[in-house]
């Protein structure tokens, strides 16, 4: 059987209440008494129960952090490893657990959520992306637990902050590059409209083209999903149309490694037969040839910026609601 409060309380000669406050590190003890308790303790092998301690104090000193995409729409994609490692760095510094949640759909992850912060398991919660529809962000703003999103909100919220880059602006930059460069048929690889971060960067790409008198060919506008495979299969519908467009937009570093494979395996040469230009990340620049331009996604710094927040609000210290992260474009060989 293991060691209770009331075993600690017999062999120090103390009150169950005097152990409790020993315990959760309270100060109104003498320190006879505490080091009585703490000597039991040590004797008798104590192990206190997280569960019931969380249920009579402040809560487990832990965070969730919750892809909101099922495993299969995430694995093969870096960004969410690297965040992911970036936030629980901070996390292990903090001295705090990190509890990984995944789900089947969003009603899951919800349940999931609000079934913690009621058990008072986690202080927060960091959300590695952004879904268009946030009911998910009115029902967890309900409560008083900071949540800190990766990506952009539409809605005004107390508890919830968000964390990202300039997805729009960046997009009509980077297809701006390609139109000051002669290219007018212009194609877009992107990912499901479910989250801001694709809706923006689709839109953005629109603008661009609207801006300069350009039109969107919707069999130019390809979908390329989340998977490996559904990025590869789009990418090939895009690199066998007749005639080729002149150029490709990918936004995001899936899609840009899909369009490299294909066109290799079509004998399509970049960017002598087609120019390319996208969202990236540190370990895609480093293998591809040519390297792809565009913008590098600050992975580690999205991860680091919004676990910084997310301690700060945990810890009562004022914070931004909104940051955006500054980002840089690279042009490289990819472009003719």
């Amino acid at each position: 059987m293991s060691t209770t409060i009331y075993d600690i309380a017999r062999v120090a000669k103390v009150s169950k209440s005097t152990v409790s406050r020993v315990l959760n590190k309270q100060t109104n003890i003498s320190d006879d008494a505490r080091e009585r308790v703490l000597k039991a303790i040590e004797e008798l092998n104590y192990q206190p129960n997280k569960l019931a301690r969380a249920l009579t104090t402040s809560g487990f000193d832990a965070i969730m952090v919750i892809s909101t995409r099922s495993t299969k729409t995430t694995t093969g994609n870096p960004f969410f490893s690297d965040v992911l490692h970036a936030i629980t760095a901070r996390a292990e510094d903090e001295g705090f657990d990190v509890i990984l949640q995944t789900s089947k759909n969003s009603e899951e992850d919800l349940d999931k959520c609000l079934s913690k912060i009621k058990q008072k398991m986690i202080k927060g919660i960091i959300m590695l992306s952004s879904p268009v529809n946030e009911h998910f962000f009115n029902e967890l703003d309900k409560y008083n637990i900071p949540v800190v999103v990766i990506g952009g909100l539409k809605g005004q919220y107390k508890n919830i902050l968000s964390v990202d880059t300039d997805n729009f602006h960046d997009s009509v930059s980077l297809t701006q590059t390609l139109i000051d460069r002669g290219f007018q048929r212009i194609a877009c690889l992107h990912a499901p409209l479910d989250y801001h971060v694709s809706r923006d960067r689709l839109e953005g790409f629109k603008s661009a083209l609207v801006d300069n008198g350009l039109t969107s060919e919707p069999t130019l506008i390809v979908d390329g999903g989340y998977t490996q495979n559904s990025a590869l299969h789009a990418a090939e519908k895009l690199l066998t149309c007749s005639p080729l467009p002149e150029a490709i937009f990918a936004t995001d570093s899936l899609k840009l490694m899909s369009l490299y494979r294909v066109a290799a395996r079509l004998n399509i040469a970049i960017p002598q037969q087609i120019a390319v230009i996208g969202y990236s990340d540190a370990i895609l620049s480093f293998m591809l040839t040519p390297p792809p331009s565009g913008i590098e996604v600050p992975i580690q710094a999205l991860g680091d910026t919004s676990s910084a927040l997310l301690f700060d609000r945990i810890a009562n210290k004022q914070t931004p609601q909104i940051v955006v992260l500054p980002t840089e474009s690279v042009i490289t060989g990819s472009l003719s």
